[in-house]
């Protein structure tokens, strides 16, 4: 009996929960032909922040944790694959006078369907504003690590086609003038 007490104990400790890490964001070159085609654009980008609260992780079916690279908040993973995108595109400057910010509107996954819901308000200093949503659809598992892992590594591309969103919108170059 104590044996398979031990055995027990010891199973237990060496099955913990995992972690699913989100893949760092890389630019999307579709992304960037739509910046670059923007003509004279010079934009600095502020803080982006939560509409509720703001997350660090997701729970994924109880099996553990869906977070982004380095612990940052989702907003803040956004907000620098949004900074990755301008820079890389020459459109970013840290003087610039249009300064844009982002409210993550909502951010939700379906592990079960295969599903990452993206909201994002970007609102511009000279007063306007453009609001977005993603539902990115992926592949995803029954069995529980393979969905929460396809999850994790879903977002990535769930970003970028919001970004895609942002930047491809026809409203998107009102938000670059300065007052």
């Amino acid at each position: 009996m104590i044996k398979k007490f031990g055995l027990l104990v010891a199973v237990l400790a060496l099955t913990g929960c995992s972690t699913y890490s989100v893949n760092r964001y890389a630019v999307s070159v579709d992304n960037n032909s739509s910046l670059k085609s923007i003509e004279g654009a010079n934009v600095f980008v502020g803080d982006f922040t939560a509409a509720e609260k703001s997350l660090t992780s997701i729970m994924c079916r109880g099996v553990g944790p869906i977070k982004t690279p380095d612990g940052r908040s989702f907003e803040m993973f956004i907000q620098k694959a949004f900074v990755d995108e301008l820079k890389m595109a020459n459109v970013y400057q840290a003087d610039a006078p249009v300064v844009l910010t982002g409210v993550l509107d909502s951010i939700d996954f379906s592990s079960a369907s295969g599903q990452w819901n993206l909201a994002l308000t970007i609102n511009s200093n000279n007063g306007n504003s453009l609001s977005v949503s993603e539902n990115y659809e992926f592949t995803s598992s029954f069995y529980g690590e393979t969905a929460c892992n396809q999850t994790a590594q879903a977002l990535m591309p769930a970003v970028q086609n919001l970004i895609g969103k942002i930047v491809s919108n026809q409203s998107f170059p009102g938000l670059l003038t300065a007052k």
